[in-house]
């Protein structure tokens, strides 16, 4: 697929880069003509005999290394490739590249270069939330770079955090569809640059070491919302809770378990979000005492005493933006409409998506939806659909609302 593509790869110093030497060997197999660069700090991770070996080209590491005949490698390579990755990016390389600095072979490459570039986050967990890092971050994709999120998992560092460089098929992937234009994105990009945060799937809420409170939830029809705005051009972030579906491609994800934590999670973003669509399946109960141990099977009754958890939707309808624009779910066994028109007023959320869990076809675990939107001035029945066509209909909806927001506050 990528017979006549020249691809150079950027490696800086972090312990993912031994995944660089198999990206390579892929792209290799795929008749790509890979050039590496290695910062000196990524030499102590992994050889360049190795990436040599592998692509049949020099390994360069050194701005002023002497090849015969001479040639200014910083300026050629960035310049004659048909990509750039820089993977794993640290946060060293990221800061230098956006803010200018290019103090050796790799940074003045990138900064010289004329293809498009293509960086993979890899590092500490509290490193990538640092407000700085995350703010070169925000600037290099201001810039016209493309980011590719760091997964969430258990870190060289022994923490669990987001910090961690994706497999090498999705790096390769990446590479593959922006060479060859595959990528299967919507030729509709009317939420470009806007920023849209999704919550999708269930909670669980802790009655011992061993049990929990939970439902039905699986998070397609969040994970579809999610999917469809990244394809429409937005800058997603998905609070999921847990079920067994893939982050989107391209879609930044944080992961929780409780109502607490995905309450946390979307408190703390929720002012920069343009929309911001509650789609998750969120307990509205917990057990009120934890216990520390197994709870021990006993005769007769066993009273289980619940507290109310914090009301995720009714917190962002308090504290929204005159710009903001919010959608809820109303998932219902009866009376649809009324039940989820009151929940439209109580919540002063914009529009509700109201559901009906009896209905076969719709709700929990199937690939189909029967969405009714509802706002205070109209209803429109989106009939039984997939569950990214709704998706498509729901953000379409939501846009026009924003769009009326932002003329009447002197936003656009």
């Amino acid at each position: 697929m990528l017979t006549g593509k020249k691809v150079v790869l950027g490696i800086t110093g972090s312990i993912a880069a031994y995944k660089m030497a198999n990206v390579a060997s892929m792209l290799v197999k795929q008749n790509c003509d890979v050039h590496v660069i290695m910062t000196e700090n990524a030499t102590q991770f992994i050889t360049p005999v190795t990436f040599e070996t592998l692509t049949k080209n020099p390994c360069l590491v050194d701005t002023f290394e002497r090849k015969t005949p001479v040639e200014i490698h910083h300026l050629t390579l960035g310049q004659t490739a048909d990509l750039l990755m820089v993977a794993p990016a640290s946060a060293n390389v990221l800061g230098k590249i956006a803010n200018g600095i290019a103090d050796d072979l790799l940074t003045s490459t990138v900064i010289a270069a004329t293809c498009p570039v293509i960086a993979a986050p890899a590092m500490n967990s509290y490193m990538y939330q640092n407000p700085i890092v995350q703010e070169n971050i925000r600037r290099l994709k201001e810039f016209g770079y493309t980011m590719i999120e760091p997964e969430k998992g258990r870190l060289a560092c022994r923490v669990d955090g987001t910090g961690k460089l994706p497999k090498e098929s999705v790096l390769v992937e990446a590479i593959t569809e922006r060479l060859t234009g595959s990528e299967k994105e919507s030729a509709n990009q009317d939420l470009s640059g806007m920023r849209i945060l999704v919550t999708a799937g269930p909670t669980r809420e802790s009655l011992d070491p061993v049990r929990f409170i939970t439902n039905h939830s699986t998070g397609k029809m969040g994970y579809a919302i999610a999917e469809q705005a990244k394809k429409r051009g937005a800058e997603v972030t998905l609070v999921t809770g847990p079920v067994s579906l893939e982050i989107p491609k391209g879609v930044r994800g944080i992961f929780v378990t409780t109502a607490e934590e995905m309450y946390q999670e979307v408190m703390d973003r929720r002012e920069e979000q343009d929309i911001i669509i509650k789609a998750a399946a969120v307990a509205d109960y917990r057990p009120k005492e934890v216990n520390s141990e197994k709870t021990k099977k006993q005769e007769g009754t066993l009273l289980l005493e619940l507290e109310r958890t914090k009301d995720i939707l009714t917190e962002l309808g308090k504290s929204k933006g005159t710009k903001q624009c919010i959608c809820g779910f109303s998932m219902e066994t009866e009376q649809v409409l009324s039940n989820s028109r009151a929940k439209l007023k109580k919540k002063h959320a914009d529009m509700i998506a109201a559901n009906s869990i009896r209905e076969p076809g719709a709700g929990f675990g199937v690939d189909t939806n029967h969405l009714v939107l509802i706002t205070e001035e109209w209803e429109e029945d989106l009939g039984m659909l997939a569950k990214e066509d709704c998706a498509d209909a729901l953000l379409s909806r939501l846009y026009a609302i924003w769009k009326q927001k932002q003329k009447k506050h002197g936003g656009i």
